[in-house]
């Protein structure tokens, strides 16, 4: 798997010197190479996502075998040493001496061959090592020893543990290192017969299928490469779209002959479900800021044939004026620190900084206080995040309803019920309701519930 292991080398050098998002360079590099076997793509989705995955952890144990620290190793070096260490940390199948012997062959071969030794000795120490690795005195530093355990940055540890304390802190830590199956959603349209014909065929295909607790619409697939491989994808009888973002969507309240507006709307998921909830008497409008992300909204927009969506390029802070005061139900996923989908989007953690989290605070007060001008008098608007971050949830909500004509409406109400059962049944789920403005927030905690983490609030425009 020499090959194999060079993508993998030249894909985190790639994200190590141009950043990220690593979900979308992964996805190119595997469509670049389609070809491969089905076994061949699978090592190298695992291998880059679980090198980014754990690379806090990575470091730490490297940085105890090898007399050079990571920090101060060459690029190259240090993707090699970051990717051979997690083959021998967590590919058991793989022979620790195959994985030691392949990195020093590609060291040799892109031009380290005066590193072959360093290369060598230190892989070859880990792997000795491996069953007896230290970790960092629990009782002494609780906060270093998650960092490590979970592969967590020390500000978003700390976040997490003022917010939710040590034993919720660990849940969700584990959560977000979970394998998470693709949540695929079939179109509220569809009958019993008809998901059932989607399921079964999915199974013939080799897809392991299980349903969603929260929502019968939604099946939860493994072993599967892409859902673009999939027929009834690509003939609009299948979408990607998380269960937090389906129940948030529903929570709405959405009613036939709304009109809908979508405002941060890419890649759609949200605005295709809203279509079919509002019907073909209702309409959705719904944009983004550029045309690269409105391109891909219709893309998904046609694949799913929904004829009463449209799409516009807009800046949500500065409302378009021909949409001023007429919508019934405003979607408003604000761009967010994206904590509760981590566990997907695996380099979000390491480029966290506080002055960005200050920026996101301001851009979505921006946003909510421009988008709200969509909203007629009584309409409702459905504020959303893919973070657990309460200066961007709860702290957030706080201040429209002090700042804003907004006032709160009860969030559970309008969940479906068998997803509310689901929901009822995780106390943790809840921020509390200290105030009355808290009965309409909903937090879902990855590790707490089987869905990515993520923020709904419901409130009414005065």
């Amino acid at each position: 798997m020499e090959n194999l292991r060079e993508i993998v080398l030249d894909t985190l050098l790639t994200l190590e010197r141009d950043g990220g998002p690593s979900h979308r360079l992964i996805g190119s590099v595997l469509n670049k190479y389609d070809y491969l076997e089905a076994q061949e793509k699978r090592f190298l989705k695992r291998v880059t996502e679980g090198t980014l995955e754990r690379q806090i952890e990575l470091d730490y144990y490297l940085d105890h075998v090898s007399s050079v620290p990571v920090r101060k190793m060459k690029p190259l070096i240090r993707c090699l040493m970051r990717m051979s260490a997690y083959q021998l940390l967590y590919m058991d199948a793989i022979p620790d001496s195959a994985v030691c012997n392949e990195a020093v062959k590609l060291a040799q071969h892109r031009k380290f061959q005066n590193l072959k030794g360093f290369v060598n000795g230190v892989l070859r120490k880990l792997a000795r090592e491996k069953d007896a690795l230290p970790m960092p005195d629990r009782k002494e530093n609780p906060v270093e020893w998650l960092c490590v355990k979970y592969s967590m940055p020390e500000l978003i540890t700390r976040s997490f543990l003022r917010e939710y304390g040590e034993a919720m802190t660990e849940k969700i830590l584990q959560g977000l290192l979970e394998i998470h199956p693709v949540s695929l959603r079939m179109p509220q349209t569809f009958s019993e017969s008809d998901m059932e014909a989607v399921k079964n065929r999915l199974t013939d295909q080799g897809v392991q299928l299980e349903g969603s607790a929260y929502d019968p619409h939604i099946v939860l697939a493994r072993d599967m490469e892409g859902a673009e491989s999939l027929s009834d994808f690509t003939e609009g009888n299948l979408t990607v779209q998380d269960v937090s973002s389906v129940l948030a969507v529903k929570a709405a309240g959405i009613q036939a002959g709304d009109l809908v507006i979508d405002a941060c709307a890419a890649p759609g998921g949200k605005s295709i479900l809203a279509s079919e909830l509002t019907g073909e008497t209702g309409k959705v409008v719904c944009g983004d800021v550029s045309e690269a992300k409105t391109e891909k909204i219709q893309e998904n927009i046609d694949r799913m044939g929904r004829n009463n969506i449209t799409v516009k390029v807009w800046d949500a802070r500065t409302p378009l004026e021909e949409w001023k005061g007429t919508c019934d139900v405003l979607l408003l996923d604000v761009p967010c620190s994206g904590f509760g989908v981590i566990g997907k989007k695996r380099d979000i953690k390491y480029h966290v900084t506080p002055e960005g989290l200050t920026e996101l605070e301001g851009l979505q007060k921006e946003i909510v206080r421009g988008a709200i001008e969509y909203l007629k008098p009584g309409g409702t608007l459905l504020y959303s995040t893919c973070t657990i971050r309460d200066q961007e949830n709860r702290q957030m909500v706080q201040w429209m309803v002090e700042n804003l004509p907004l006032e709160p409406m009860p969030i559970l109400k309008s969940l479906p019920e068998s997803a509310l059962q689901g929901v009822l049944a995780e106390k943790e789920v809840f921020l509390g309701k200290k105030s009355d403005w808290e009965a309409c927030c909903v937090q879902l905690l990855p590790g707490v519930l089987s869905m990515d983490g993520f923020f709904a609030a419901k409130l009414r425009r005065k």
